[in-house]
């Protein structure tokens, strides 16, 4: 009598913690994002990507930005085999496992701004492979929170962990 009672006890403190891992504040707004900063391609900092991407991603550190809502902000930059680049004015928001692009850099060298950008998952999301590698390398302490600045996000991109084939 007594092992069904903890069993059933254990269980349902299993289910209590689980789902108080995906609960998100209901109440939350997202901040207006301001234009996208200016971005140096000789300043990147290499975000790892599996040796399948042909792309080289970096993020200019002069651009990130945790913002008091959870969200990093950053201009990500590819650059093909032949050097042409495109970036992407982003946020990561951390707490949701999310990613929004705000605008667009094309290489006429002008921003377009996305027409109502949406969050979209960190792990759905085909075009932002690049967003879950920033995420899971510094941009995102754990799965829960932005890192505690921008320094820390720099210093983790700067000694990154081996990144896993998929």
């Amino acid at each position: 009598m007594k092992f069904k009672n903890l069993l059933w006890l254990g269980l349902m403190l299993l289910a209590v913690g689980s789902a108080a891992q995906v609960v998100v504040d209901p109440d939350w707004k997202e901040s207006e994002a301001p234009p996208p900063s200016a971005f140096n391609p000789d300043r990147l900092v290499p975000v790892d990507m599996p040796s399948y991407v042909t792309l080289r991603f970096g993020v200019d550190p002069a651009t990130l930005v945790i913002t008091p809502d959870g969200i990093v902000r950053y201009v990500m930059v590819a650059k093909n085999a032949t050097g042409s680049i495109s970036a992407m004015y982003e946020g990561i928001r951390c707490a949701s496992g999310e990613v929004k692009t705000y605008a667009r850099y094309s290489t006429i060298g002008r921003w377009s701004a996305v027409k109502d950008p949406q969050w979209q998952s960190l792990n759905d999301n085909l075009r932002s492979r690049h967003a879950l590698a920033l995420a899971r390398q510094g941009a995102c302490d754990g799965r829960a929170m932005p890192a505690r600045s921008v320094a820390d996000i720099v210093r983790a991109l700067r000694s990154p962990a081996p990144v896993p084939e998929r």
